[in-house]
C-alpha cells in the first residue's frame, strides 16, 4: 500500500481593515479604473497596528484544525510559508507552535517569496511520504504592506496582508492518479532573475526595505513559467491539463490569472479567483483561495487541483493534487 499526503482540513483569516482601491486616489496619482484595468483587484485587507505574521498564521491554523476536527496534538510538524516573518529569529512557525499550545514535534519556516506555499507543500508532503510525520500544518502568512513604498504607484497597490493553512496528514492509497492527495510536485528557481523582484533590505544589510518590481519583465516570465510547471508536474502523475477540475493559482494579477489558464487551454469557469478581495498576499494567496473555495462550494471532494505560483528568486512551482 502507497500512502499519500491528504489534505483534512483548511482554513483561513483576514485582517479586519478593508482597503478599496478608492482609498490610493487620495495619496497617489491612480483611480480605481486603473487599478482594476491593470491587475482585477478592488479591495484588499491590511493587518492593523502590532497585528504580525504570526498573528494571522495562527487564526487561520485554528481555522484549519476546526474543519479537520483536530487540535494541536494530533499535529506533528508545521511549516510556515511567508518573506514577513514577526522578528529575523526565531521562525514565525514555533510562534505559531507556542500559541497553539503545541509542545511536542518540530515547526520552521520556508522562504520562497510567492512562491512559498508551494515550497512548503511540497516539503510537508516530503517529510510525510518518507515516515518523518504523520500529520503537518502547512500555512502561508504574509504582512506585505509593511514592506510596501507607499509613494511607488506601480506596486503599493497590488499587495495585501493574510494566511491560509491546511493540514495534510497520511493516509493509505492505490498508488495511482485517482488517488487522493498529493500526487506530484514540481519546484524550480533561477537566481539570475534577482533584480526582477525583490526587497532592497535585509539582515545583513541592516535596513527593513521596500518591495520592489519590474512588472512587466515579471509578467513575461509568469504565464510562459506558470503554465510549463503546471504541465510538468501533472506529466509526473501521468495526467494532462484536460483531467483538472480546478486551477488554484497564485492570486498576483489576473492578466497572469487569465493568460496561464489560456496557455493551459482551461476556461477561467475552472479557475479559483479571489484576487479582486484580496490582492496579491504572496505566500499566503494559494491556501486562502484553497479555503475559499471550499466554502464558496467550488472545491470538492475528489476533485483534481494543480496549483502554480511565481515569486521573487525567481522561484517558481506547482503541486498537483486530488482533494
Amino acid at each position: 500500500m502507497a500512502g499519500r499526503s491528504v489534505v483534512v482540513g483548511v482554513g483561513h483569516y483576514l485582517p479586519e481593515r478593508i482597503v478599496p482601491n478608492s482609498e490610493f486616489e487620495k495619496t497617489l496619482d491612480t483611480s480605481d479604473e486603473w487599478i482594476k484595468a491593470r491587475s482585477g483587484i478592488e479591495r484588499r485587507h491590511f493587518a492593523a497596528d502590532g497585528e504580525t505574521t504570526s498573528d494571522l498564521a495562527t487564526n487561520a491554523a485554528l481555522a484549519a484544525l476546526a474543519d479537520a476536527g483536530l487540535k494541536a496534538e494530533d499535529i506533528d510538524a508545521i511549516i510556515l510559508a511567508t518573506s514577513t516573518a514577526d522578528l529575523t529569529f526565531p521562525s514565525a512557525a514555533t510562534m505559531v507552535q507556542a500559541r497553539l499550545g503545541m509542545t511536542h514535534g518540530f515547526a520552521f519556516d520556508v522562504q520562497a517569496v510567492c512562491a512559498g506555499f508551494v515550497f512548503a507543500l511540497s516539503n510537508a508532503n516530503a517529510l510525510i511520504v518518507s515516515g518523518q510525520a504523520k500529520r503537518v500544518l502547512v500555512i502561508g502568512a504574509e504582512t506585505f504592506s509593511r514592506i510596501m513604498d507607499w509613494t511607488d504607484r506601480s506596486t503599493c497597490v497590488l499587495f495585501g496582508d493574510g494566511a491560509g493553512a491546511l493540514i495534510l496528514e497520511l493516509q493509505d492509497s492505490e498508488g495511482t492518479a485517482q488517488d487522493r492527495g498529493i500526487l506530484s510536485t514540481d519546484l524550480n528557481s533561477d537566481g539570475r532573475y534577482k533584480d526582477l523582484l525583490y526587497v532592497d533590505g535585509g539582515v545583513s544589510t541592516q535596513s527593513t526595505g521596500h518591495l520592489r518590481m519590474q512588472g512587466n519583465q515579471v509578467f513575461r516570465h509568469a504565464v510562459e513559467k506558470l503554465a510549463k510547471t503546471a504541465e510538468t508536474a501533472l506529466g509526473h502523475a501521468g495526467l494532462t491539463n484536460a483531467d483538472v477540475d480546478w486551477i488554484v493559482p497564485h492570486q498576483a494579477n489576473i492578466r497572469i490569472i487569465q493568460g496561464t489558464a489560456k496557455k493551459m487551454g482551461l476556461p477561467m469557469e475552472n479557475v479559483v479567483v479571489t484576487v479582486q478581495d484580496h490582492g496579491n498576499t504572496s505566500a499566503a494567496s494559494i491556501p486562502l483561495a484553497l479555503s475559499v473555495g471550499k466554502q464558496r462550494g467550488q472545491i470538492k471532494t475528489g476533485d483534481l487541483i494543480v496549483t502554480e505560483a511565481i515569486g521573487g528568486g525567481l522561484a517558481w512551482g506547482a503541486v498537483v493534487l486530488r482533494w
